[in-house]
């Protein structure tokens, strides 16, 4: 059984891109995308009414232009150190994103996570369809996710740690037994247990005292 559970948001936390301001960028309209992407972290906007709204833009796109999105993601520094520390220390370490599996999986098992959840492009045709293949996972879905593996693991909700930087982690953050704001929007610093500012995960060991 692990002793506790880290679970990240990934864009613009475990990596320092935005995964569909990557693939707008390819469609032309990555300032566009950009705009709303903003609205939506700082909960001005509903992240899945926002979403759908975003992939919408990237329809007719061939599904290859995401493999130089997968090869142009800049992993967040402390990210390995991250995953090691907390491995060697008895727990889990996961990530949940607004992002997509399309991206997200190979990154994934690359850094040896434990779960992971996100969401799936629509293709037909070998091209993007302009929609969001299945459920969305929305800022409910990643608090459901978190308690969910926590729970699955044996894990108690007191000894889970939500990191994120958006709106769309708050509920997980609530929910979860420890919530570090990640260089984040000022909603989610005020809510959060903790703020680090540093774009160094490997913070995050010293806080749990890891290292």
């Amino acid at each position: 059984m692990a002793r506790f559970l880290v679970v990240l948001d990934v864009d613009s936390t475990l990596i320092e891109d935005e995964v569909i301001e990557l693939i707008a960028a390819r469609a032309g309209v990555r300032a566009e995308v950009a705009a709303v992407t903003e609205r939506a972290m700082r909960g001005e906007l509903d992240f899945a009414e926002s979403l759908r709204a975003r992939v919408a833009t990237l329809r007719g796109l061939p599904v290859d232009v995401l493999d130089g999105v997968r090869a142009e993601v800049r992993l967040t520094r402390g990210v390995p150190e991250l995953v090691a520390g907390v491995h060697a220390g008895g727990g889990l370490i996961s990530v949940v994103s607004g992002g997509f599996h399309e991206v997200l999986d190979p990154l994934a098992t690359r850094l040896g996570l434990d779960d992971w959840r996100a969401n799936r492009l629509a293709v037909a045709d070998g091209r993007l369809t302009g929609e969001v293949d299945g459920p969305i996972v929305d800022a409910r879905a990643k608090a459901e996710a978190m308690l969910e593996w926590a729970d699955a693991e044996g894990v108690p909700p007191s000894r889970t740690v939500a990191i994120g930087d958006g709106a769309n982690d708050l509920i997980m953050m609530e929910r979860a037994g420890l919530s570090i704001a990640f260089d984040a929007k000022p909603k989610v610093r005020a809510a959060a247990d903790l703020a680090l500012d540093t774009r160094d995960l490997a913070a995050v060991l010293g806080v749990l005292g890891l290292r």
